[in-house]
C-alpha cells in the first residue's frame, strides 16, 4: 500500500469517528423541542374513591416528567399540561374457588381496575400532543395476605406506564 492510500484511508477513518463523537439520537420527536417543561393537573374523580385522585397525581408528578425528559413547572409556567378524569375503579374476583357442599366459595385473588381519560396538550401552540379516551390498567391483589391498596397502587403505577408509553409512540 501506498503511503498516500494509507494517508487517505486515516482521514477517513479520523473524520468519521470526530463526526461520531457529535452524533446523538432522540428517540421520536417528543416531547417536541419547545416543549421543556410540563404541569400535572389533579385528575377529576368521578369515583367514589376520594384517594385516586392524589396517589394517581403523586405517581405522574414523580415519574413522568422524568420518563419524557421534561421538567416539572406550575402551568402557568408549563410548556405542556398533563390532564384527565378518572371515570371507573372496580374490584373483581377473577380468582376464587367455587362452593363446596355447605361451604361458600372462596376467593383467591382479587384484580382492582381503573380507567382513566387523559390528554397531553402543548400549551405553547394549543395543541393535543396525546390522548385517550379510555386507558385501563388492572393490579392484582392476594386476597389471604394482600391490601386492596396493593392492586390499587400496581394498577395506578401501569396507568402511568401506558401514559408514557403512549405519548412517546406518537412521535
Amino acid at each position: 500500500m501506498s503511503a498516500s492510500w494509507r494517508r487517505g484511508s486515516l482521514a477517513v477513518v479520523l473524520s468519521l469517528v470526530v463526526s461520531g463523537c457529535a452524533y446523538s439520537f432522540r428517540a421520536g420527536s417528543f416531547p417536541p423541542e419547545h416543549v421543556n417543561t410540563i404541569a400535572v393537573q389533579p385528575f377529576d374523580n368521578e369515583t367514589n374513591r376520594f384517594e385516586l385522585s392524589g396517589e394517581l397525581y403523586d405517581q405522574l408528578l414523580r415519574n413522568l416528567p422524568r420518563a419524557l425528559g421534561i421538567r416539572t413547572a406550575g402551568e402557568d409556567l408549563a410548556d405542556a399540561v398533563v390532564r384527565g378524569s378518572i371515570m371507573r375503579y372496580d374490584v373483581i374476583a377473577p380468582n376464587y374457588q367455587s362452593a363446596r357442599s355447605g361451604q361458600a366459595a372462596q376467593v383467591l385473588q382479587r384484580q382492582v381496575s381503573i380507567g382513566i381519560s387523559v390528554e397531553i396538550v402543548d400549551l405553547v401552540e394549543n395543541v393535543v400532543l396525546w390522548e385517550s379516551r379510555s386507558l385501563i390498567a388492572q393490579g392484582e391483589f392476594l386476597e389471604a395476605s394482600e391490601t386492596e391498596e396493593v392492586g390499587r397502587l400496581e394498577a395506578i403505577e401501569l396507568l402511568v406506564q401506558k401514559i408514557v408509553d403512549g405519548a412517546q409512540s406518537n412521535w
